[in-house]
């Protein structure tokens, strides 16, 4: 890893925070295309930068949503090496992600909203100069 590199700094709490809320919805909207292993779903995230995350992470993660019947998974053998676990979207996981992907831009632009600085009204008087 080379000083500077998004994967060699540490998060901060809110940066944390926000990739715990939206982690799961992040690796639905992966498989929306197609079933996909783990390494590759963590390459992808990795990818992004402010969603890269470890093996630690993702795995529990992919196995919650297996309980929560929201992937199902199949092991397929790989020319380079042991069979993978790819996972893939059921009806359920489908239903989840439409459904975080219509909240997302309201809940986004609500905090957008909060977040912008306010205009200062001018004291009555001023010129604005």
């Amino acid at each position: 890893m080379e000083p500077g590199d998004p994967s060699n700094r540490t998060a901060s709490k809110a940066e944390s925070q926000l990739r715990k809320g939206v982690l799961e919805y992040c690796v639905l909207a992966l498989m929306r295309d197609g079933a996909r292993y783990g390494v590759e779903l963590l390459r992808e995230l990795e990818e992004t930068g402010a969603l890269a995350t470890s093996q630690g992470t993702v795995y529990p993660l992919l196995s919650r949503l297996r309980r929560d019947r929201l992937v199902d998974t199949t092991w397929q053998e790989s020319a380079s090496g042991p069979p993978r676990r790819y996972y893939e979207l059921t009806e359920a996981g489908r239903a989840a992600l439409a459904e975080f992907t219509g909240t997302w831009p309201v809940f986004r632009d609500a905090v957008d909203h909060l977040l912008a600085p306010k205009a200062q009204p001018q004291a009555s008087g001023e010129t604005g100069r």
